[in-house]
């Protein structure tokens, strides 16, 4: 599939379950390393902030097992709102592994993106019980809100691009998402100048 504007065209030549490619023509480096960029880092993902241990019998420290949590990648549907918090909750008894799946989430579309993560080894009796806070965030502000990874390579004055996903989304998402940020923010600018020349 291939898309022209203005003299920019994106050809799509491969897209599977979290990664995407396509070919990025009629545009300069610089522009292709900001979509790059915003992509990454301005797309707003669920990562879990807060963690309430009731129960750690553990040979981990809450601190640790928070830290593990809160790199679980969460599915983050558009148009969720920058204020909102999901609430998660966890209860297991060993001896077992306990995995990401067991991260139960109160909202129905605000789940685990993947079932099978390690969290912790729990020998016998050792349990966990615990409650945590999911909230909106970009990597701007921690790595435990990355959507993915973006690169590219210029190839014929063109700039191949590779996107995989963390899961949260698809990748085709996480690229729009980018853009739609990168939008917002020239819009912004431009809305500045503007005023900044009526004031001459």
């Amino acid at each position: 599939m291939k898309k022209e504007s203005e003299g920019i065209g994106v050809e799509i030549s491969k897209e599977e379950d979290n990664k995407l490619f396509f070919t990025l023509s009629g545009a300069d480096v610089p522009f292709a390393n900001m979509v790059r960029r915003y992509s990454m880092n301005s797309v707003g993902v669920y990562a879990m902030e807060e963690v309430t241990f009731y129960e750690n019998t553990t040979n981990f420290f809450d601190e640790y097992l928070a830290h593990r949590i809160g790199l679980v990648p969460l599915i983050t549907p558009e148009g969720a709102p920058a204020d909102s918090e999901i609430v998660f909750y966890l209860e297991a008894v060993g001896p077992k592994m306990v995995y990401s799946g067991e991260l139960i989430s109160k909202d129905k579309e605000v789940k685990v993106a993947k079932d099978k993560i390690p969290i912790a080894t729990l020998a016998e009796n050792q349990a966990i019980r615990l409650e945590g806070k999911a909230k909106l965030g970009t990597s701007a502000k921690h790595a435990k809100f990355q959507p993915g990874l973006a690169g590219y390579e210029i190839a014929g004055g063109k700039c191949k691009f590779v996107l995989e996903s963390f899961h949260q989304m698809p990748p085709r998402d996480m690229m729009l998402r980018g853009v739609e940020s990168l939008e917002k923010d020239l819009a912004e600018i431009a809305k500045l100048l503007e005023k900044a020349g009526k004031k001459k």
